[in-house]
């Protein structure tokens, strides 16, 4: 999994009831763009993270 700054993140529940998480990646850590990432999720949180098989990246090019 490889990501940029200003990406953003998708964290999908695993859990009945739990809601998806969302958020926008501000530092990469690894190299070439590899995990962890510095992540400012939109209820404000900040976190830093190893993305696992639930995540999903977009990629903030497709956005343009």
């Amino acid at each position: 999994m490889r990501a940029h700054v200003g990406d953003h993140i998708h964290i999908h529940s695993r859990s009945v009831g739990l809601e998806d998480r969302q958020g926008e990646i501000t530092e990469v850590r690894g190299t070439d763009g590899e995990p962890p990432y510095l992540v400012r999720f939109t209820d404000g949180h900040e976190g830093l993270i190893y993305p696992g098989p639930d995540c999903v990246i977009e990629s903030r090019s497709a956005e343009r």
